[in-house]
């Protein structure tokens, strides 16, 4: 009689932290953000949490700004996946101080990353090209055919954040001494298409660029190194700043990109968050699955199906055997 009391006291509980959580996760908004990458892990987070955790997850328009400011002051949406934070360090930082939202994990795992960039065919032919001083000594192959007294640096888009890290660090490295024109693409489109060109005709192409990207996933790019490591406080002061009178050599920092969830959902978020903790992906594998969805005009549902189906050995990883079961499944 003891032990029937035990086995329904046991049930009971377990019917009630079962109920507790679906109740909780319930409806849950995420945000899906403009770019595909953020489009691609939202719409990952929308089938895992409805397949596999039973919640009613609806994707929600997102974007940087509004996203993170409708968060903070409303709550809403419950997960945003790829928030690039650096920008918004002050303002998350004292968000989650105010326990109204929380970092949940990295959505790339290495942070979005930027850097001054040349084709791998120029580095497979030249080695040393990894290092500034290879592009240097080298510097006679990218001269600059729209102005033949120059070399071709291909720099950020004008109104894009990057101009102003990109200007300085061209002058930090001295490269108008050495010849080099600081070149506007004039638009992102502008700038990959001046690498896939590049590429098609296996020519020189010296410039900047970021990732995770479609573009980095078709075209293979070695990142110049410029043998300083990432001076963080000479960045802030100094390189971010087009104020900069003196900036100093030094490379681009990682990116801080999170998950971030409104400080309601968490508390409540159980095994999902415990799932959000853990998913994150490398830029190589998101540049690998951004140039398939472009090649395959694939959308980020489609993109997200694509990566269940053909990576199970990663996302996995973020979930119990049970979960991963019914998401199999449904697949």
């Amino acid at each position: 009689m003891n032990n029937m009391k035990k086995i329904i006291a046991t049930s009971a509980l377990c019917l009630s932290a079962s109920l507790s959580f679906g109740a909780n996760c319930g409806d849950v908004t995420i945000a899906e953000m403009n770019w595909s990458s953020a489009s691609l892990l939202a719409n990952i987070d929308k089938i895992i949490l409805t397949e596999g955790y039973g919640c009613n997850a609806e994707l929600v328009i997102g974007d940087t700004m509004p996203t993170s400011t409708s968060m903070v002051e409303k709550g809403e949406p419950d997960i945003a996946p790829e928030m690039w934070t650096s920008a918004l360090k002050e303002v998350l930082d004292r968000a989650v101080a105010d326990k109204k939202i929380r970092y949940a994990g990295r959505s790339l795992s290495e942070g979005g990353e930027e850097g001054f960039w040349v084709p791998q065919y120029m580095v497979d032919q030249f080695p040393e090209m990894t290092t500034i001083e290879g592009v240097l000594k080298h510097k006679e192959l990218f001269a600059n055919p729209e102005n033949p007294d120059t070399l071709r640096f291909m720099g950020c888009p004008a109104g894009w954040n990057c101009q102003i890290t990109t200007a300085n660090l061209f002058q930090a490295l001295n490269l108008e001494e050495a010849g080099f024109e600081l070149v506007d693409p004039g638009s992102g489109a502008g700038l990959a298409g001046s690498i896939a060109k590049a590429y098609e005709r296996q020519e020189a192409w010296f410039g900047y660029y970021w990732a995770p990207t479609a573009l980095l996933g078709k075209y293979k790019m070695s990142k110049v190194d410029f043998g300083t490591g990432v001076d963080e406080d000479h960045w802030a002061k100094c390189i971010g700043n087009k104020d900069c009178l003196d900036p100093q050599v030094t490379m681009f920092p990682p990116s801080d990109v999170w998950t971030v969830v409104g400080e309601t959902f968490a508390a409540n978020g159980g095994p999902v968050m415990d799932y959000l903790g853990k998913r994150s992906v490398t830029n190589a594998l998101t540049n690998e699955l951004l140039a398939w969805m472009e090649d395959n005009q694939a959308d980020g549902e489609f993109g997200a199906m694509y990566f269940l189906e053909n990576y199970p050995t990663v996302w996995q990883a973020w979930v119990s055997d049970d979960v991963a079961k019914k998401v199999m499944s449904s697949l």
